[in-house]
């Protein structure tokens, strides 16, 4: 039996296997890296660990997080729309209480198929309670 042949082999194929994992790594590293460069000042960008993008189809992730915001005590989700697209959660509109803004994007990070929120949410200026 002719051992260098197989240990041969052996390492040959270990070695594009590892050379695949690299490049993986380096992709992956390189993607983690980008971030909203576009977005305007004061909109939070939020990038989460999560599955892999479009792995989930945008429409389940916006029925689920509709499902998150609701099951936040004392939220009131009616006038805030969420976008998705490829697995990044856009909120916007508002919310009566500026607590509300936060809590909003905290419950939608852990959705499945979520790999980032852009909270461009806004507490309601005036409040009737308030101007009393």
């Amino acid at each position: 039996m002719n051992r260098s042949g197989a240990n041969g082999t052996s390492g040959t194929i270990g070695a594009m296997v590892f050379v695949a994992m690299a490049s993986c790594a380096a992709s992956a590293s390189s993607a983690n890296a980008q971030t909203g460069l576009n977005e305007p000042p004061g909109v939070a960008m939020q990038r989460v660990s999560a599955s892999t993008p479009g792995s989930r189809p945008d429409t389940s992730v916006v029925r689920d997080v509709r499902r998150a915001l609701r099951r936040v005590p004392d939220l009131d989700d009616s006038d805030i729309h969420i976008r998705v697209s490829h697995g990044v959660v856009t909120l916007t509109g508002t919310v009566p209480e500026t607590w509300q803004v936060s809590r909003a994007a905290n419950a939608a990070r852990p959705v499945l198929g979520v790999t980032a929120v852009r909270n461009r949410l806004k507490a309601q200026k005036g409040d009737a309670a308030a101007s009393e």
